[in-house]
């Protein structure tokens, strides 16, 4: 008598991009596995209830795996196999008993710029085609999330000001083409390609047809976008990597996940995920680090603005010493002033 083929829980969050994200993660494990049945499951995250904190504010106080926690839980209760994180938001330090068992090839690690075109129809201040930051007039108001993201803006231009936004991708859009107190918004491009959303050769921000995220409407049009150069701003650690979280000694999981892993992004993110664990930081951290294949060695960059003065460091190894890599980088900032 044959066993029943294998059933495979994917636990994720609900966000449209999340959906995205964990599809291409269904799609992949279908394809290597076409006998085994595979389910998504939504869980609704501690990071997915608090949209109105501010994840900027440096004095507030946030409860350790914001966008994790639960789906984790459901990870160890065996109520899901494996999980599909964006892997910027998974803490350098598991729970015991899971493990990162694969990331998906990473997609462009870059941020983008992203404004409203001009249109003379239009009350809101719009901006020509391939904006780059140092072009926004004195004093533009741009939005952002991430910390990381708001120390790189200023320490380019100290002038900007520089405010919260919440949301998934289609409101933070929908915010910019109709708040007359936004200029512009910093994304991560990843994340606006795995929605379906593109740059043209003009700069113009290709919008896929239908709703995307959580609002019924479609996306606005007349935005443009630019991406920005890593001089500029560095990305979060693990940025454009898909991860997929499970369970230790899972011999079904084990297989799968060998079976999806893509070993080059692994060693990059590893010396990413060595670098923030020795600086003590996590996702919401003022620090950025990219880790990169260049002949045949790991090359790491990376960024501190948790002092002073902006902390910089680099180093290369070889791409069986990613840990190293990270670790030594961490000292390198460490020991700046």
């Amino acid at each position: 008598m044959s066993l029943p083929a294998p059933s495979i829980t994917i636990a994720t969050r609900g966000s449209a991009l999340a959906m995205a994200q964990t599809r291409i993660v269904l799609d992949l494990c279908q394809r290597a596995f076409p006998d085994w049945s595979f389910a998504i499951k939504v869980i609704k995250t501690t990071g997915d209830k608090l949209q109105a904190v501010d994840l900027t504010n440096p004095n507030q106080e946030l409860p350790k795996g914001l966008f994790t926690k639960e789906i984790e839980e459901a990870l160890l209760s065996g109520a899901a196999d494996i999980a599909v994180h964006s892997l910027k938001d998974l803490p350098t330090e598991l729970p015991a008993g899971l493990v990162l068992a694969a990331v998906l090839p990473r997609e462009d690690v870059r941020d983008v710029l992203i404004y409203r075109a001009p249109d003379p129809s239009s009350p809101l201040r719009g901006f020509a085609p391939h904006l780059r930051l140092m072009d926004l007039p004195v004093a533009a108001t741009l939005g952002t999330g991430s910390p990381r993201r708001e120390v790189q803006l200023k320490a380019s231009r100290p002038d900007l000001r520089v405010v919260p936004i919440r949301g998934n991708v289609g409101t933070r859009l929908h915010k910019l083409a109709t708040q007359p107190n936004l200029d512009a918004i910093v994304l991560a491009l990843a994340g606006l390609r795995r929605l379906g959303l593109r740059m043209d050769a003009s700069g113009n921000l290709n919008i896929p047809a239908g709703p995307v995220g959580d609002r019924d409407e479609p996306l606005p049009e007349h935005l443009m976008a630019t991406p920005l150069p890593f001089e500029t701003m560095l990305p979060c650690v693990g940025q454009g990597a898909i991860a997929i979280e499970a369970r230790v000694r899972d011999d079904l999981t084990t297989a799968l996940c060998a079976r999806l892993n893509h070993r080059e992004t692994m060693q990059c993110i590893s010396a990413e995920r060595a670098f923030l664990r020795a600086m003590g930081g996590g996702c919401q951290s003022p620090v950025a680090a990219l880790a990169s294949m260049e002949s045949g060695q790991l090359r790491l960059r990376a960024v501190s603005f948790e002092g002073s003065q902006p902390r910089r460091g680099e180093d290369r190894r070889s791409v069986q010493e990613a840990d190293a890599l990270g670790k030594l980088v961490a000292a390198q900032l460490k020991a700046q002033p």
